[in-house]
């Protein structure tokens, strides 16, 4: 019975390890971005990311973005947070700005799961751009630059996609090096 249990142990390990190696993991931030975990659970391992999880969590938005979705994220590194006005972040982190962040927050998420792919296609389909409307309510406006996909905010700042279709749980991930003002 005792060989019997540990060969059944053994199967299982085997069997979870095998999984854990079939799972295409994209690295974020130094860190592994599993597509069976939801965006909140990678999001917080990246080294890259910091500011925007502290800024997600200031707004209350961790729950929304644990859930089922599904989400696009377009996610602004922290270097992309640093280039902004001296202030501006920590003035966002205020509690009585709440709205203002989220608003911020909310203007670099789409619904749905929208790969690069799905978004070349539609730029091309739409004569070298198109747009989307962000779960904020404004839309983003998405172009090529060569081969690299680029988003443009209603200010007309253009972020580059660095690292593009980082597949989730509960949606897809594309990491931009500017942070998006509606």
């Amino acid at each position: 019975m005792k060989i019997k249990n540990t060969l059944l142990a053994f199967a299982l390990f085997a069997s979870f390890g095998a999984f854990a190696q079939k799972e295409k993991t994209v690295m974020v931030g130094g860190a592994a971005m599993y597509p069976s975990k939801n965006i909140i659970e990678n999001a917080v391992n990246s080294k890259d990311h910091t500011t925007l999880v502290a800024a997600v969590k200031a707004a209350g938005l961790v729950e929304t973005l644990s859930g089922k979705g599904p989400f696009t994220v377009f996610a602004p590194v922290n270097a992309a947070f640093a280039a902004l006005p001296a202030g501006t972040v920590d003035n966002l982190l205020k509690p009585e700005n709440k709205g203002t962040l989220t608003s911020v927050l909310t203007y670099h998420v789409i619904p749905g799961k929208v790969d690069s792919k799905a978004v070349m296609k539609m730029i091309k389909d739409g004569g070298g751009k198109t747009m989307a409307k962000t779960v904020q309510g404004e839309e983003l406006t998405f172009s090529m630059k060569g081969k690299n996909l680029i988003v443009t905010d209603s200010k007309g700042n253009m972020g580059m996609v660095t690292t593009k279709d980082v597949y989730q749980s509960n949606g897809v991930i594309h990491v931009i090096d500017k942070v998006l003002m509606p």
